[in-house]
């Protein structure tokens, strides 16, 4: 009899079961999206539990509502000074890298699978953009530290490409249903303005984010987070309403809320990668649920085929036309290449052609997954091996602290200023001052209680700072937007 606990326990179950079993990415390399997927996979109708999944809409609005939250989570994760000085190769990468991935790919599948052009480009570019979580949490866990301007690169192409890969899946999709409905030129027009409209609002979003925190003064912690998840699925709902992109809008609102302060920050920031994570395991144990392991033997030839050609000849293809002018050395190059790991999106998007009624879905759907397995095991573990084969790992000596000065605090730089009656700082929160780096605020004494204080801090009247401040004329400086 099938009851709501008995699901609750299956899920419980499964959700456990890949948190413990990604343990085994930090211990031998392999990718945690291959162990949920897996997981997926052995608990399905082929699998040990037999979890009958066939419900192809849910799957997708599953994965929709995770890339959401996955790329908001990423985004705001992402610090803007470290991307700005890619900012160009990202964009260049994320747009005409996807592309070209995608129109070389296709040449492939046309030959492999005798489809049409236009059904190969469609292959093409679901399989055409990369997911580069797995990609760090193995840098991460073998200690790898890439040259200076890799890491920031590879984070931002791989945030940043998912939209072009869905403009490219939808807009083939549609000619092929719908050849009748829409020209080239349309096409085109369609596309500047699903990013525009999607860059606009992320960016108005993602400043009015960090405002609306300061400024609200909630009364429970837990709240913050719930007003972050409602305007994160405000913005993506009314950018795709208005004919924006959504998925570029999260993203972007991501990275542009971190170049702000606001209460909470850190405590946000590690809900929202919390929440990326259960996002991540469970659309990878729907999307492992949905396929039927029976059906991979007989497409794994021409699978292995397009998923050899991807990584030695399409993705490189990509790459390097579209890094042409770039200052990224070949060797550079060559890692950026085989970091395309395929993730969460191509999967999802091999699902759109079930919806539409495309006839040849099944077979697409069963070599995008199987590429995407032999693409996150096969590049996954390898990685280590390639960024110390093509020297792309950073230099940087160890940090050793017996080399270091000792530079203990004076007590000159420690002050005290009393909050007086009618402050312009009265009713504020501190990170609602933007304070400089070097102005810290360490101790509130508040009538006879001392009060460690964090950015979400209210100042009142009477409030006793103790603050360090090594400049003299900065703490003046700073002092004048204090007084009444």
């Amino acid at each position: 009899m099938e009851t709501i606990e008995l699901y609750l326990l299956v899920a419980a179950f499964l959700m456990l079961l890949s948190v413990v079993a990604s343990k085994l990415s930090n211990k031998f390399g392999i990718p945690s999206l291959f162990i949920f997927l897996g997981l997926g996979m052995l608990a399905g109708s082929d699998g040990i539990l037999g979890i009958h999944f066939d419900d192809v809409k849910l799957a997708q609005n599953i994965g929709t509502l995770a890339l959401i939250f996955i790329l908001f989570g990423g985004g705001l994760d992402t610090a803007w000074k470290s991307i700005k000085p890619v900012l160009k190769d990202g964009l260049v990468l994320a747009t005409f890298g996807v592309f070209f991935t995608a129109f070389f790919a296709a040449i492939c599948v046309y030959y492999v699978l005798n489809f049409t052009f236009l059904e190969s480009l469609l292959v093409g570019a679901i399989i055409s953009s990369t997911d580069a979580a797995a990609v760090f949490a193995i840098l991460r866990a073998k200690g790898i530290s890439l040259k200076k301007k890799l890491s920031p690169l590879l984070e931002l192409e791989s945030g940043s490409n998912d939209p072009m890969a869905i403009f490219l899946t939808v807009a083939i999709l549609q000619i092929l249903m719908l050849p009748e409905s829409s020209s080239v030129g349309e096409w085109i027009f369609k596309f500047f303005l699903q990013f525009l409209i999607g860059g606009v609002l992320g960016y108005i979003f993602g400043i009015l984010l960090p405002q609306i925190l300061n400024r609200i003064h909630l009364s429970f912690y837990g709240l913050y987070p719930v007003l972050t998840i409602g305007w994160v699925l405000l913005l993506f709902s009314s950018t795709s309403l208005l004919g924006g992109n959504g998925f570029l809008a999260v993203y972007l609102a991501g990275i542009v809320a971190n170049t702000k302060e606001f209460v909470h920050k850190k405590n946000l920031i590690g809900f929202h990668d919390g929440l990326s994570w259960i996002m991540q395991i469970t659309v990878f144990l729907a999307l492992g649920l949905l396929v039927f392991p029976s059906e991979l033997p007989e497409i794994a030839l021409s699978g292995l085929i397009i998923a050899f050609w991807l990584m030695f000849v399409a993705r490189p293809a990509g790459i390097f036309l579209s890094m042409m002018f770039s200052s990224f050395s070949m060797k550079e190059k060559a890692f950026i290449s085989w970091v395309g790991l395929r993730g969460a999106v191509p999967i999802i998007l091999a699902t759109y052609p079930y919806l539409q009624g495309f006839e040849k879905s099944n077979l697409i759907f069963n070599i995008v997954f199987f590429i995407v397995l032999f693409s996150i095991l096969i590049q996954g573990t390898t990685l280590p091996l390639m960024a110390k084969w093509l020297n792309v790992e950073s230099k940087s000596k160890d940090f050793k602290p017996e080399n270091v000065i000792a530079s203990p605090l004076f007590y000159h730089t420690l002050k005290q200023f009393y909050i007086e009656e009618n402050s312009k700082v009265i009713g504020l929160s501190i990170v609602e001052l933007n304070l400089p780096a070097d102005f810290l605020i360490l101790l509130i004494k508040r009538e006879n209680d001392y009060i460690k204080p964090t950015g979400s801090t209210i100042l009142e009247e009477n409030d006793m700072l103790l603050i360090q401040c090594n400049s003299e004329n900065r703490y003046k400086k700073v002092l004048k937007r204090f007084n009444s």
